[in-house]
């Protein structure tokens, strides 16, 4: 996959300062989408990656240095929301993305929130790539419980057919 930069994309290289205004391009995706006006280079971004389908940049507010997100430029809330194509074309992202992280760092979270009660802030599809670099896991709030083999059952009824 060949990764492609729009003119006027902020990327971040060793000793740059603050991101650069992007130019404005044709609206695109929903109004008020935060990240549809990143895509559409109307705000700006430290893009480390961007092809016709996809971009990537850092986290404005990372859990820790190098905290990725990794968006489609077709809007859309959940994964499910998606074309087939548009979900493969993330998928084959990731790969390119999670291979760059792991030049920060060989642990990762690869993580994909959908809906309020999952923890999603902005309503267009992304996936965080989360660095690890030996600090606490924000993740682990309190130790799980482990399966019920009853719970287990009704859950492999309730999803194991289409």
């Amino acid at each position: 996959m060949r990764s492609t930069r729009r003119p006027g994309s902020t990327i971040l290289y060793a000793g740059a300062g603050s991101p650069r205004p992007m130019p404005r391009g044709p609206a695109e995706g929903k109004a008020g989408c935060v990240f549809c006006e990143i895509v559409a280079h109307r705000l700006p971004a430290y893009i480390i990656f961007e092809d016709d389908a996809t971009i990537a940049f850092l986290d404005n507010f990372p859990f820790t240095r190098g905290h990725l997100l990794v968006v489609s430029k077709k809007h859309g809330a959940r994964l499910t929301d998606l074309a087939w194509e548009d979900q493969m074309a993330l998928i084959r992202t990731l790969d390119e993305v999670c291979r760059r992280a792991e030049r920060l760092s060989p642990d990762y979270n690869l993580s994909l929130n959908a809906g309020a009660n999952a923890g999603q802030v902005v309503f267009h599809v992304h996936f965080h790539i989360i660095p690890r670099y030996g600090e606490e896991n924000p993740f682990l709030v309190s130790p799980r419980p482990s399966l019920v083999d009853k719970d287990a059952r009704a859950l492999v009824a309730e999803l194991s057919s289409p």
